[in-house]
């Protein structure tokens, strides 16, 4: 009786890895020693007339290092990484597998493990980051809201030309598949790409709804080619600038606004109506929403304020690093890496818990409501992480402003709201990737604002 063929596990192919890579010597050996048999099969009491076959004498490392990439492949391929993963993620595996980390049970779930436990999220960060560098309408939280007519009908892609850098191709490629992968429909392939426009004349029109195209390349050896097409609701003009123009069905564009909707999320219930005002008995929860800054964003927020390590700092200025203010502080995850870089930090926090939780690291801070503070202007950096809640994050921005002496800096890590829809505040704007602040309860939008005040004898 035929046995059930059991499926491949990712156990399974670590197993094989091991198994092979401790072969290998015996592999070399054996090629060796099947050289050695040709050669002599060609051969009459040892003499040779006529090279049969070169010694091809593989290094144990090279052969290593390629099982060990084909290992790392096979899981990938195991686990679908493809169809759920970013395009940023497949581009860094790509780089990864330039000198890929032993394969382990441990370090595979440590790579992919995520993508198992939270397909959805990582297929919708991806639609994220695809569409986002389109076009600044997919980074507002307030255009992307189910029910509001505030995405683009079209996006440009420069670069789109023969002889251009390939970007808005690239670009392009990335959102059909993001998209593709969250309609659950199959990613576009070449047959597609060269109907849509690839090869195109300048201004021809290629429409991605399903039918079949007959291949125009000029010159074309092959007789044409009817070239089937997946529907995709939309439509490539290229432009003789070099431009690409793509144009939504609404059915394409729904299902764009719905899944950039669930990523976001509803986290800001009333953020962007205006004529809606918070219940009085909720008012300062509200004010002092809180979400605190993961690993990355803190970095990222200090790397923006020029605030580095205290060797850095003191060898490139000829003078210790700077006072600094860190407004809501919460349980003081900003304060740790300002420590870390050689700063003396002072921090102001309303929940006298997480206040409670930075002194006990060691920490300065004042326990009180941040707006109620005594403005003094001593301060040369501020990093904040104010309230996303509506546009509160504007008054606790501008309360900080006080508190900076002149030519001092401010960073405020905000939603990306405040840049691209409210535009009260003025200064250098930094968008953070899509899904900074997951780790802390929110997908919304976000990236930093750095304010410069005027120097004392401008």
């Amino acid at each position: 009786m035929n046995q059930v063929a059991l499926p491949t596990t990712v156990a399974d192919i670590v197993e094989e890895y091991e198994r092979k890579r401790d072969g290998i010597p015996a592999a070399i050996a054996a090629l060796a020693e099947a050289c050695t048999a040709m050669r002599n099969a060609a051969t009459v009491r040892g003499t040779f007339v006529e090279t049969i076959i070169s010694d091809p004498s593989p290094h144990e490392k090279h052969l290593q290092a390629v099982l060990l990439k084909s290992g790392w492949q096979a899981v990938y391929n195991k686990l679908n990484i493809a169809a759920i993963a970013s395009a940023k993620d497949k581009e860094l595996f790509k780089r990864t597998m330039a000198a890929p980390p032993e394969l382990t049970l441990e370090n595979a779930k440590a790579t992919f493990g995520d993508y198992f436990i939270r397909p959805r999220w990582h297929i919708l960060r991806g639609l994220a980051e695809a569409f986002t560098a389109l076009d600044p309408a997919y980074k507002s939280h307030s255009k992307v809201r189910l029910g509001v007519k505030g995405l683009p009908k079209r996006v440009i892609l420069p670069y789109w030309g023969d002889y251009g850098s390939g970007w808005g191709r690239d670009r392009f490629v990335d959102m059909v598949n993001a998209l593709a992968t969250y309609q659950g429909k199959p990613q576009i392939d070449w047959a597609e790409l060269r109907a849509i426009g690839f090869t195109h004349d300048a201004g021809e029109d290629a429409v991605l709804d399903g039918r079949s195209y007959i291949d125009p390349r000029p010159g074309h050896r092959r007789e044409p080619e009817a070239l089937a097409t997946v529907d995709r609701g939309m439509t490539v003009r290229k432009f003789g600038n070099g431009n690409a123009h793509v144009f939504f069905e609404k059915w394409a564009l729904f299902d764009i606004n719905k899944a950039l909707a669930e990523f976001y999320g509803e986290v800001l219930p009333d953020a962007e109506q205006d004529d809606t005002k918070p219940q009085p008995s909720r008012a300062v929860a509200k004010d002092l929403q809180f979400y605190w800054s993961p690993p990355a964003v803190v970095a990222a927020a200090l790397d923006f304020a020029d605030i580095h390590r205290r060797d850095a700092w003191s060898s490139r200025h000829g003078r210790a690093a700077p006072q600094v203010l860190e407004p809501s502080c919460g349980d003081g995850r900003i304060m740790d890496e300002l420590r870390s870089r050689g700063c003396n930090a002072l921090g102001y926090e309303y929940h006298e818990g997480r206040a409670a939780q930075a002194r006990a690291k060691g920490h300065a801070v004042v326990t009180g409501n941040f707006l109620e503070a005594e403005p003094t202007a001593v301060f040369e950096k501020i990093i904040m992480n104010p309230p996303f809640y509506g546009r509160h994050y504007v008054k606790h921005v501008r309360h900080a402003l006080r508190f900076l002496r002149p030519g001092g800096e401010l960073v405020a890590i905000l939603p990306a709201t405040a840049h691209y829809d409210h535009g009260e505040l003025k200064g250098e704007w930094r968008d953070l990737p899509p899904g900074s602040f997951a780790e802390a309860g929110t997908n919304v939008p976000t990236g930093m604002l750095k304010i410069r005040a005027p120097r004392g004898d401008a």
